[in-house]
């Protein structure tokens, strides 16, 4: 397949289209916890919590400093929509996203998508859904194995600055919900991730590759430091 165009308008609609999207879907929706003293005082009563949309971002930065295209691009934005509920515990069907910014998106979106309900509706063991996720960026498209890389590169990297600031990202707290798995699990996951991508021969993965290995070398010393 020829790499994608990045030569196109620096004004891309499909990009904003996307933007819009995300930034409606996961509305209200925030991260497990944060390792950033709030940059402003909160309201009293309220709290400064991460909303999902700033992951989502950092992921589609990721992607698009790795020079993949437009298409690409939208999907990491989108990349969530189709897995997480919104606020109202509504899920977004693949023929919506599909109407909203065609098919080549929607099918790089699929391909990061973790399928984590079972037929009568009940959450999947989380080893079973990563590892048929692991399956389906090996077989998939390169696009979506970037957008996959860049996921777990963020989700990895605000591990890792959790931990260095001393949050126990394991255990709940205030205004923090712990991972689903442990150290031993994450460590295995994420490296399952990093080697999924020798499968694929797109060059533009390879920084994405290398970046994810240095977060990964950090989170083993430091877990296994604490």
């Amino acid at each position: 397949m020829p790499p994608e165009d990045t030569s196109a308008d620096v004004f891309s609609p499909l990009v904003e289209q996307a933007i819009e999207l995300a930034a409606k879907w996961h509305d209200g929706t925030y991260r497990k916890g944060s390792w950033r003293d709030p940059a402003f005082e909160a309201p009293p009563g309220e709290t400064v919590d991460v909303p999902v949309m700033a992951h989502v971002t950092a992921v589609a930065t990721i992607v698009q400093r790795a020079k993949w295209g437009e298409p690409t691009v939208a999907a990491a934005y989108l990349h969530d929509v189709i897995e997480d509920a919104n606020r109202h515990g509504q899920h977004l069907r693949r023929a919506q996203l599909r109407e909203a910014v065609g098919a080549e998106v929607t099918d790089i979106v699929s391909g990061v998508t973790e399928l984590k309900y079972d037929a009568e509706g009940e959450m999947r063991p989380w080893r079973a859904r990563k590892e048929d996720y692991l399956e389906q960026i090996r077989a998939g498209r390169s696009e979506a194995m970037a957008i996959s890389l860049a996921d777990k590169l963020h989700n990895l990297w605000t591990m890792n600055q959790s931990l260095q600031n001393g949050e126990d990202i394991f255990s709940p707290g205030p205004n923090r919900t712990p991972l689903s798995e442990g150290p031993d699990a994450q460590l295995w996951f994420h490296r399952a991730v990093h080697a999924a991508a020798d499968h694929h021969t797109d060059p533009r993965l390879d920084p994405l590759q290398e970046r994810l290995k240095t977060e990964i070398e950090r989170f083993k010393r430091q877990t296994q430091e604490a």
